[in-house]
This record gives structure tokens, C-alpha cells and sequence, in this order.
């Protein structure tokens, strides 16, 4: 009888590890990932950043973005972090943070901790191994409209004197279509 037991046990723990292990996120359907378009964009800051929490704002067009956001419930986004002399620092946290914004004329930098009503997206330690927003699956997110813009910023006390947007793509969560 024991064995019995044991036997449900394994069977049962293993199929709440199925279901946990789903692929949850919700959303999607199986839409393809959408990766943006960058050539458009002003990926780069012309400028070197001159004080912490410097701002480098990458416009984007409705062009270049998904028509449908409910498809999509995760969002990537990688970059690369220069020096004022023009060398490529390595990845890490305390660099840089990003915030997506829904209207570029009004608050571009939300609450000082996570998103706020203009700032659907604020994540800190973008490239660092505590950040999340730039590893496979990015970051859960939910959009009630199409963002306009991309906030990036250099953390205080960091090196960082120019960010280069390298990739922004928007997943539905599900990762049937990757």
C-alpha cells in the first residue's frame, strides 16, 4: 500500500510540474515575435551623457510597432553601454536603466520605483544578472496602448557615457511561434 502512495505522489508532483512548466504568460495565441525594426531609430546617443540619470529618448513611430498589443505580454530589450572614450563596457547592473512611455509629452520617468500611469515599463539594471528585461523571455508586461518612446538612462556613479538600443522585440507569452 505504501507503494501505492509513493506512486501517486511522483504522479501528482509531476503533473503540477507540467503545469507550472507550461509556458503560461497568457496572451498570444501563437503570434509570432515582433521584432522592431531599428535601422529608423536613433538607436545611439549623439551625445555623451553628462550627469547621472542622463536621458537618451529613442522615438517610436506607430510604424514601427505591433498593430495588435494584446497579442503580446513580454518584452525584450538588449543594448550596449560605451565609455565617453568610445570603448564597450562590459554587462552589468548599476548601468542603466529603461522605461517605455506611452505619451512622449508627458512624465518620462514615472514613479522612482516600477511603472506608473505613463511608464508601463521601468526596469532597472538592464544587462546586469539581476535584470531581467534582456534575457530570453524579457519581462511580463501589459499595454493599454502602443508605447511612443524609450527611455533610457545612465544609473548614478556609472561609467556609462553612451547607450546603443541593439534589440527590442515584443513576445505573446505563450512561445509556441519561437
Amino acid at each position: 500500500m505504501k507503494k501505492f502512495g509513493v506512486i501517486i505522489a511522483i504522479i501528482a508532483i509531476v503533473a503540477l510540474a507540467g503545469c507550472a512548466g507550461g509556458g503560461g504568460g497568457g496572451g498570444g495565441g501563437g503570434a509570432a515575435p515582433f521584432i522592431v525594426e531599428l535601422s529608423e531609430l536613433n538607436v545611439r546617443n549623439a551625445n555623451a551623457f553628462s550627469k547621472a540619470w542622463d536621458d537618451h529618448f529613442i522615438d517610436l513611430p506607430a510604424s514601427a510597432l505591433p498593430s495588435n498589443f494584446n497579442d503580446y505580454s513580454r518584452l525584450t530589450i538588449t543594448c550596449k553601454y560605451f565609455t565617453a572614450g568610445g570603448d564597450e563596457i562590459p554587462q552589468a547592473d548599476s548601468n542603466v536603466m529603461v522605461t517605455m512611455v506611452y505619451n512622449k509629452d508627458g512624465d518620462w520617468r514615472g514613479p522612482s520605483m516600477g511603472p506608473g500611469p505613463n511608464t508601463p515599463v521601468k526596469e532597472f539594471n538592464v544587462g546586469g544578472f539581476s535584470g531581467m528585461i534582456h534575457k530570453d523571455r524579457g519581462i511580463r508586461v501589459t499595454f493599454r496602448e502602443a508605447p511612443s518612446g524609450v527611455l533610457f538612462q545612465n544609473n548614478s556613479g556609472s561609467a556609462v557615457a553612451f547607450v546603443e538600443l541593439t534589440s527590442l522585440v515584443f513576445h505573446n507569452g505563450n512561445y509556441e511561434a519561437e
